[in-house]
Order: C-alpha cells, then structure tokens, then sequence
C-alpha cells in the first residue's frame, strides 16, 4: 500500500523527537498505534462482511434458479389433464396422456421344438 521503509521511518521518527520531544512521542505514538490498529480492525471486518455477502450470493443464486424451475415445472404439471396430487406420490405411476393405452396381448403359443438330431452326433 505505502512504500515506506526503514529510511523513511527513521526520518518519521526523528522529526517526531525534535517536535514532541522525549517526554511526550511515545505517548503520541502509542496513541497513532491504537488508531491504525482500530483502522486495521475495521477493515478487515469490513472486508470479510463483503467477501461473506458475496459468496451468500454466489450460492443463493443456483438455488434460486432451481426453486424457480421447480415452480414453472409444477405450473406445467397442472396443465396436464388427469393430473392430480395423490398421482405426484413418490411410488405413483401418473398416467401418461402421450402414450396410448397399451393392451394387454396374450401370452405366446409354445414354439414347436426341433426334434431332429445333430448329423455330426456321435
């Protein structure tokens, strides 16, 4: 953020000293310390409220989506004729209206059996 190194602190510190002098700089600069650690405290809060908003959205909006979807499937489910609720039970075959009703075709006469033997039978 700021470039400042020790160079520029010594100066800081120095100048502190002629202004201040001895007896009243570490207060101050106990003091300004409070302050940036305050500062630093609010930011950091402020940042992790953002980052913890921002992924609250991240996942809230697929499961928007799917409610939304879910809502537009069940509007399409009521306009199905012959649809009722106790037909939407887990286990319940609703009827299909787009197949048509099969019948039920009676079993198959047992095919004659080959009786001849193998040529190459022993």
């Amino acid at each position: 953020m700021f470039d400042v190194g020790f160079a520029e602190l010594f100066l800081l510190a120095l100048i502190g000293l002629l202004v201040l002098g001895p007896e009243r700089l570490p207060a101050v600069a106990r003091t300004l310390g409070g302050y940036v650690r305050k500062a630093r405290s609010s930011w950091i809060s402020l940042r992790n409220t953002i980052e913890s908003e921002l992924a609250e959205a991240d996942i809230s909006a697929p499961i928007k989506r799917a409610r939304k979807e879910m809502q537009r499937i069940g509007k399409d489910l009521q306009d199905i004729p012959g649809f009722t609720e106790e037909n939407s039970a887990p286990g319940a075959n609703p009827p299909n209206p787009s197949t048509p009703q099969q019948t039920t075709q009676p079993p198959e006469t047992p095919r004659e059996t080959d009786t001849r033997q193998d040529d190459n039978a022993g």
